[in-house]
C-alpha cells in the first residue's frame, strides 16, 4: 500500500511539474482533469475518473459545463470535486473580466460582441445583462438584470428602465444567452426588443441592440431585424 501511494505521490509531483513547465497547453483533456482533480481527491488515482468524466460527459467544455447532480453521478465524483469542476468556468469569466478595460468603448459590433462572449462564459443558466453607456459608447456599467433557467429568463422592463435611469446612460444594449441553443434570436426575443426599445424612447434613451449569445458566438437582433 505505502508503495502503491508513493508511486501515485511520484507521477502527481510530475505532472505538477510539467503544468509549471508548459502550462496546459501540451495536456490531452483527460490529463488536465487528472490534475485538476488532485485538489479534490487527495489519494485516488483520478486519471481514471477523468476518462469517465469525459465518456460521460464527452469533452472538456461539456464537463465544466454540467449539473452538479449530474457529475456526482459518474463513479468517483463527490460533490466537493462537482463544486470544483463548477468553479472552473466561473473562474475563467472572473479572470478575463479582470482582464478588460474598465469602461471600454464598445463602438463596434465586433467589440461589443468580443465583450458579451466573455461575459457569458460558464453560465449554465440563461442571463440577461444590461449595457449602459455613454454617447461615445463608451460603456458606463454592465449589470445582471435577471437569471432564470436553461431556457428562459423573466425580464422586468420597468427594471431596465430605473437602471438606465439611475446611472443617466443616454444608450443603451440589452443582451442574454442561449446556454443550450444557438446564436439565434426567438420570437419572444424580438417581441422583448420591441417592448424595451419602445420604452427607452419615451426616456430619450437610445436602445442601440439586442444581442444574443451562444457557445461563444453572438448575433445582433437589430442588424437581422432593422424595421424593429
Amino acid at each position: 500500500m505505502a508503495e502503491k501511494e508513493a508511486l501515485h505521490s511520484g507521477h502527481r509531483q510530475r505532472m505538477r511539474q510539467r503544468f509549471l513547465s508548459t502550462g496546459f497547453d501540451t495536456f490531452a483533456e483527460h490529463e488536465i482533469l487528472e490534475v485538476l482533480l488532485y485538489y479534490a481527491i487527495p489519494r485516488i488515482d483520478t486519471n481514471e475518473i477523468a476518462h469517465r468524466l469525459l465518456q460521460h460527459f464527452g469533452s472538456l467544455p461539456a464537463v465544466f459545463d454540467a449539473d452538479p447532480q449530474e457529475l456526482v453521478k459518474v463513479k468517483g465524483v463527490s460533490e466537493n470535486t462537482a463544486v470544483l469542476l463548477k468553479m472552473i468556468p466561473s473562474l475563467a469569466r472572473v479572470y478575463l473580466s479582470g482582464g478588460q478595460e474598465k469602461h471600454p468603448r464598445l463602438d463596434t459590433p465586433d467589440k461589443l460582441g468580443a465583450y458579451l462572449a466573455d461575459q457569458f462564459i460558464g453560465r449554465t443558466n440563461e442571463v440577461v445583462l444590461l449595457l449602459c453607456m455613454d454617447v461615445s459608447l463608451r460603456l458606463i456599467r454592465c449589470e445582471t438584470i435577471s437569471e432564470g433557467t436553461v431556457s428562459s429568463s423573466h425580464v422586468d422592463i420597468k427594471k431596465i428602465a430605473e437602471r438606465v435611469i439611475r446611472l443617466n446612460a443616454p444608450c443603451a444594449v440589452l443582451a442574454h444567452n442561449h446556454p443550450r441553443g444557438l446564436a439565434v434570436p426567438s420570437n419572444d426575443d424580438v417581441l422583448l426588443t420591441r417592448e424595451v426599445k419602445r420604452l427607452l424612447s419615451s426616456l430619450d434613451v437610445k436602445l442601440l441592440d439586442h444581442i444574443v449569445v451562444a457557445d461563444g458566438l453572438w448575433c445582433s437582433i437589430v442588424e437581422k431585424y432593422p424595421n424593429l
